[in-house]
């Protein structure tokens, strides 16, 4: 008998054995899906009490300021946001399915917080790419989408090169009021710097994060949004070698020339070369 027989036949019971274990863990997942999916509407806010605000946390992660545009008032930056809710319909027992305690499920089969950046000057308007939305059991939806946001911020240049800038990003519901969603910072601290990737041009001074509720005059209800303010500060070294100690050494050598005598030729020379 060939000796490889027993080392073949066990290649096959274990590759039987990984069929049979992904074929009763797989189904857990697909039947679950149909279950909460079948009946779910994306257009329903989900809340037990439609009277009551449905809350999102929200927060926001600076990843980099890209540039600082003052010519055209712009501030692009790379950011991650952070929505977290608790949808009432996506809730499941684990152990009636095999244990699985979440799912990645993509953002137009669900429910999800028209939230977006009201001072966005991006040609689309909402820059992020729609990443899945990581649900629990317990029905806490986690939403982190990336992007490239460009918004408008007030650039005053008066005070170049030694200028301190603020720049104001407004996140809010576009649709929803206060009534019916309530947006809540995430963190006190505002804005996460963790990973933030330090530019040539700027120092980052903080991102403090404010809930604002305002009543506008079209409307009786209140609206909520909240604005983080990215305080930075210009790197004056470049500037002060290159633009300012040139500018001082020729303007010395400038006040220089009248100290000489008209008819000296070191003053032609001098008054030739600035």
């Amino acid at each position: 008998m060939d000796s490889s027989s027993p080392c073949l036949s066990l290649f096959v019971a274990l590759i039987f054995l990984v069929i049979i274990k992904e074929s009763c863990q797989g189904p857990h997942e697909k039947r679950l899906l149909n279950h909460l999916l079948s009946t779910y509407n994306t257009l329903e806010r989900p809340v037990a009490n439609e009277s009551e605000p449905l809350e999102v946390k929200f927060g926001l992660t600076l990843q980099q300021i890209i540039d600082v545009d003052e010519k055209n008032q712009l501030l692009i930056t790379n950011l991650w946001l952070s929505l977290e809710w608790n949808d009432y319909n996506l809730r499941w027992n684990e152990t009636e399915y095999g244990g699985v305690k979440d799912l990645r499920i993509t953002p137009n089969k669900l429910w999800k917080p028209d939230v977006l950046m009201y001072n966005s000057a991006d040609e689309g308007f909402d820059g992020t790419y729609h990443t899945n939305i990581v649900v629990k059991h317990n029905g806490s939806c986690l939403y982190v989408p990336p992007g490239i946001f460009k918004s408008t911020c007030k650039i005053d240049i008066t005070w170049f090169p030694f200028d301190d800038q603020h720049c104001e990003m407004k996140f809010g519901s576009w649709t929803y009021d206060g009534n019916q969603l309530d947006l809540v910072l995430n963190s006190e601290d505002g804005g996460d710097l963790s990973d933030f990737i330090t530019n040539g041009e700027w120092y980052l001074l903080a991102m403090p994060g404010k809930k604002n509720t305002i009543v506008y005059q079209c409307c009786p209800e209140p609206y909520v949004d909240i604005t983080f303010t990215i305080q930075i500060r210009r790197r004056t070294l470049y500037y002060f070698f290159n633009l300012i100690v040139p500018c001082v050494l020729i303007s010395s050598m400038a006040l220089l020339g009248f100290t000489l005598p008209p008819d000296s030729g070191e003053k032609l020379t001098l008054g030739k070369y600035i």
